[in-house]
């Protein structure tokens, strides 16, 4: 099976000048568990993402690819 790419964690923490450091220790997460999030190889809870959401000051959907194209 494919990894698909599900969130956008890595660019949005660029665009908010954050790192993955950071959040590891904003969440009390282990670092490689953020790097995970961040390459897409593994995926945060719901809970996880909407706590990340909250820390960024972002809306949760903002971390997430749209599951369907909107044009069709």
């Amino acid at each position: 099976m494919r990894n698909l790419i599900i969130n956008r964690l890595k660019v949005v923490l660029v665009e908010k000048n954050r790192s993955s450091r950071w959040l590891a220790e904003q969440l009390r997460k282990d670092e490689t568990t953020v790097s995970r999030w961040c390459t897409n190889i593994s995926q945060p809870k719901l809970e996880t993402l909407i706590l990340i959401a909250s820390l960024l000051d972002i809306d949760v959907r903002e971390l997430l690819y749209p599951t369907k194209d909107k044009d069709k």
